[in-house]
């Protein structure tokens, strides 16, 4: 039994990326399951591509999918993921979107299937500033997310998107502490 956590590389001019700070400082074990680490590419479809794999590979209980929110003043984790892309930046490839669906054939949008109003507990337990979001966005996160929820049935695991804020909001220490109360409030629920 086994979690994949994932964090993205830096971005949009950024010397690093919190998301994988932060993953890089959670426990390499969590109520007893072995914990992996996987770095993407900030990169429409290539870090899904790339998670995807890893998971077959691995066949993972639960994935969680970490990715830092410049401006959110909490974790926050995502309940949905949309079938839409559009930024105002590009990604690390110099791909642009502005408004066009992940899959043209796909469901508009697709939830968590993990209890989030226990993660929410969890990480007020844990201290750590904290919200719901409704959605994951529409760049590289919302992208991958997507992916991870359509893939979850076929591959056999669960799985969520977390963001965290910037490191000037929340220590990568802190944001280690969310995302393994996050695992924990998923582990200790089955």
């Amino acid at each position: 039994m086994s979690i994949l956590l994932t964090g993205f590389e830096p971005f949009n001019g950024a010397s690093v990326n919190p998301s994988w700070e932060a993953v890089l400082r959670v426990p390499y074990s969590i109520c007893g399951h072995e914990v992996h680490r996987m770095r993407l590419p900030v990169v429409y479809q290539k870090a899904a591509a790339e998670l995807l794999v890893e998971i077959s590979r691995l066949r993972p209980t639960l994935v969680i999918c970490c990715g830092v929110a410049s401006g959110r003043r909490a974790v926050t984790p995502e309940l949905a993921a949309l079938n839409f892309r559009y930024a105002a930046i590009p990604d690390n490839a110099g791909q642009l979107f502005s408004g066009t669906p992940i899959l043209p054939h796909g469901e508009n949008a697709l939830m968590t299937s993990l209890p989030i109003q226990r993660i929410l507990d969890a990480l007020t337990a844990a201290g750590v500033p904290n919200a719901l979001s409704l959605s994951a966005g529409a760049y590289v996160c919302n992208d991958l997310y997507y992916h991870l929820l359509l893939q979850e049935e076929e591959l056999g695991y669960r799985g969520l998107f977390v963001h965290v804020p910037d490191g000037d909001v929340l220590d990568a220490d802190s944001a280690a502490r969310a995302i393994t109360a996050c695992c924990e409030a998923v582990l200790t629920a089955e």
